[in-house]
């Protein structure tokens, strides 16, 4: 999944969240999860102010995103000093399965 400015966003993108209204988050959603995006609906959404929704999968390349390869090796990086821990080995797998599971 991957939250990107609505400007980025085009037609058969899947919503990974639903959409709140912007002057009243606590309404009724304005799209549930699962709606395929289209150029009209996108419009919409412009038109209400909605500058940022969350889809699917990693559609998008942002200019200064890291990759997963590069997001993994920070993982490791990270856990490095303790990769002898049996516990801590079990909660840098967890990290790294929501890590892939981030980018489908």
């Amino acid at each position: 999944m991957q939250k990107i400015p609505l400007a980025l966003a085009f037609d058969g993108m899947i919503l990974a969240q639903e959409i709140k209204n912007p002057d009243n988050p606590e309404g009724p959603p304005l799209c549930g999860k699962g709606v395929v995006l289209s150029s009209s609906l996108i419009e919409r959404l412009h038109r209400i102010g909605v500058q940022s929704i969350t889809v699917e999968g990693h559609p998008v390349k942002i200019e200064g995103e890291k990759t997963l390869d590069e997001e993994l090796s920070s993982l490791d990086y990270r856990f490095r000093k303790v990769k002898d821990d049996p516990n801590m080995r079990i909660l840098r797998e967890i990290y790294r399965i929501q890590i892939i599971k981030a980018r489908q």
